[in-house]
């Protein structure tokens, strides 16, 4: 709370003054004394407090008849403990005294009316509003820290509405106010002084746009809530009924922290003393707010929802392909969503279109997709489909260019909890890919980069991913879970690994099976041809060589050691400069707790195994997991993706509370 202005006190009237309950108010005994004072004392009625500041250096406490003396610094400090019960029924004397003993050679009386008047929110993020003393218009980062925090109104509510509810400037539905924060504005005190005394809600004009508060007057109906502060509304004279001591709020977020944004958000209530001209705040009450972020889940966290298209091409349906999604889902007990033709319009990759999220206050969570800037078929559907009561929806568009492939979402992943050179990261660090270093390449669109960024709590990671085709990094890295203490492996596309496979094989005298055996529409080749193409082996060693920048990257940004990671066998080719998958990519998978949806390689078959499936499932089965190899080859993989890509998970959110972290 924001100390009063000082009360200046005379001998020749009574000073009457409002003292804001909590709040310490200066009483100024030096600017009218009487002749040849030198000393004075201070008696204050029941219900006030009267402190002394002074240096104890300079100043000895007055004992027995002592009293203070004028030329010493001494101040006067009063404060109240409740709300007076009528005007001016709190007393303080002033009395001053000459060098004679005798009688005091003045008087100054200063009458009090205390109000009860304090702005609270769920400063201590215990999802109830409790009332605050302290420091509430500094915000603060850590398990110790504190301030409120707001959500972004972006779900909508009430099926009737059409667009977000944060459009909204009239309430739509009852069960919006959940995702609002409580405010509690308390105004106890005589009737009387709210006749000359009005209280001023206000938010600073660069905030007016990030917020929208709602509040009931006169009811509790849909219409009886309006909103009082916003965009068109930078300030509100507090509609007070006789009676009334505490009246409720509820603050909406309207952006999330971006570019030009960092997040925190104040509101204040002032009581104005409308008896002046120009009317004259007598106190005001800070209090701060920072905007949820809107946090990525990584693949380890428990899977709730598999969103996958059906779609029709030349080659016919995918309708077998979503028979596996389906058995996948059962195994790892989550639900399957199919999003029809009708809304897909043929677009399969609905990992590029959108990305899940959530957002957390104290008292309320729930999932947020990022719409991409890609905009292909399924541009509609997060929100026409996906949006709605308790699922909010939130998107960056590219104001000039069209988006590249690299805004596309397969493009961004994000790790689990890691800890850096000491520094926790307990949410991930976002992944996204990118040029190489200062070489003028593809990148996300900035203002995507600029809203990841932003969020503070994932601090993202640019990879390279410029080197391929697609350009996007769930082409070359996942994370899986372990039941280990690391509880997870990054695992890493390796043409080393499939290469040092393969001359396995050939010395084990196997160099005749082939590569794509059992694929109709596929030449097989053999070990033994593949191993002698120049061209093949070229290719593979630009690939290692860019995926080891990445692995050197990973490990320094992600505080990984060797033993994190694994090496999926995988060969590339290269199209004109650019990579693209050889045979399916096997770390294109979509995980599902521990059930691993794995592109089917079509390996060479040896002793009626496919050794590229054998390879792989000794590096991760030892690990508690389960690999489910699934042929993905027509529908995806030749059109260049592969089952990440037509896939997307909505997982549980982390129990772990962002605003606990210090980013």
């Amino acid at each position: 709370m924001a100390p009063q202005r000082p009360v200046q006190l005379s001998l020749k009237k009574p000073t009457y003054a409002v003292c804001v309950v909590g709040v310490e108010t200066y009483v100024d005994v030096h600017s009218d004394v009487p002749k040849g004072a030198e000393t004075f004392g201070v008696s204050g009625s029941s219900g006030v407090e009267v402190f002394m500041v002074y240096d104890p250096a300079r100043v000895a406490e007055p004992t027995g008849k002592a009293r203070w003396p004028l030329d010493a610094r001494v101040d006067v400090i009063v404060s109240v403990d409740a709300a007076s019960k009528a005007l001016n029924d709190l007393k303080v004397k002033v009395s001053y005294f000459g060098q004679q003993e005798g009688s005091a050679l003045g008087h100054s009386v200063l009458y009090l009316t205390g109000a009860d008047i304090s702005l609270d929110v769920d400063a201590g993020r215990t999802g109830k509003v409790k009332r605050s003393q302290g420091d509430k218009k500094t915000w603060r980062w850590g398990p110790e820290g504190s301030g409120a925090v707001l959500l972004v109104n972006c779900d909508r509510d009430s099926l009737w509405s059409k667009g977000l509810d944060l459009a909204n400037t009239q309430l739509t539905s009852l069960d919006d106010l959940q995702d609002m924060s409580p405010m509690v504005l308390s105004c106890g005190g005589p009737e009387e002084l709210f006749d000359n005394h009005k209280l001023v809600l206000s938010v600073p004009f660069s905030d007016s746009k990030r917020l929208g508060v709602f509040c009931a007057r006169g009811g509790t109906s849909l219409s009886d809530y309006k909103q009082v502060l916003g965009p068109q509304h930078l300030s509100y004279e507090v509609e007070r009924q006789p009676g009334e001591l505490k009246i409720d709020f509820y603050v909406e977020g309207l952006t999330f922290p971006d570019a030009d944004f960092l997040g925190l958000i104040s509101l204040s209530v002032s009581l104005v003393d409308t008896k002046t001209l120009p009317e004259v705040p007598l106190f005001t009450d800070t209090v701060a707010f920072r905007m949820a972020p809107w946090i990525m889940t990584p693949n380890t966290q428990a899977p709730l929802e598999l969103y996958v298209c059906s779609v029709v091409d030349a080659h016919g349906s995918n309708e077998k392909f979503l028979d596996d999604m389906s058995d996948l889902v059962l195994k790892a007990n989550c639900k399957l969503i199919v999003c029809p033709q009708i809304e897909n319009r043929n677009d399969r990759w609905i990992q590029d279109e959108m990305e899940f999220g959530y957002i957390e206050a104290p008292h309320k969570s729930f999932p947020v997709v990022f719409d991409s800037p890609r905009n292909r078929g399924l541009k509609d559907f997060p929100y026409k489909r996906v949006l709605g009561p308790d699922f909010g929806y939130v998107t960056r568009e590219t104001q000039y260019a069209g988006a590249s492939g690299l805004d596309s979402f397969g493009n961004l992943d994000v790790s689990p909890p890691v800890t850096v050179n000491g520094k926790e990261y307990p949410l991930g660090r976002v992944l996204i890919g990118s040029s190489f270093p200062r070489s003028g390449g593809r990148r996300m669109a900035r203002v995507v980069r600029d809203f990841l960024h932003a969020q503070q709590v994932q601090a993202p990671v640019e990879l390279y991913s410029d080197w391929l085709s697609v350009g996007h990094v769930d082409e070359f890295l996942s994370f899986v879970p372990t039941s280990d203490q690391k509880g997870f492996r990054l695992l890493l596309a390796s043409p080393s690994a499939c290469l040092k496979l393969f001359h396995e094989k050939k010395e084990e005298g196997y160099g005749e099976a082939a590569q794509f055996d059992g694929l109709k529409h596929k030449a097989k080749r053999s070990i033994n041809e593949m191993l002698a193409d120049r061209h093949l082996r070229n290719d593979n060693l630009y690939a290692q060589k860019c995926i080891d920048w990445n692995r050197e990257m990973l490990k320094r940004e992600l505080g990984l050691t060797e033993r994190d990671i694994v090496d999926i066998p995988q060969l590339f080719i290269l199209r004109g400069s650019l990579a693209e998958a050889f045979f399916p990519d096997m770390v294109n998978m979509v995980v599902l707790g521990k059930y691993l949806g794995i592109p089917k390689p079509f390996g060479p078959i040896i002793n009626g195994r496919c050794c590229l499936e054998e390879k792989v499932r000794s590096l991760l089965e030892p690990l508690g997991l389960r690999c489910v190899f699934i042929d993905d080859y027509l529908s995806y993989h030749e059109l260049l993706g592969e089952i990440h890509c037509g896939t997307n998970v909505r997982r549980k959110p982390f129990p772990f509370k962002w605003w606990h972290m210090v980013p």
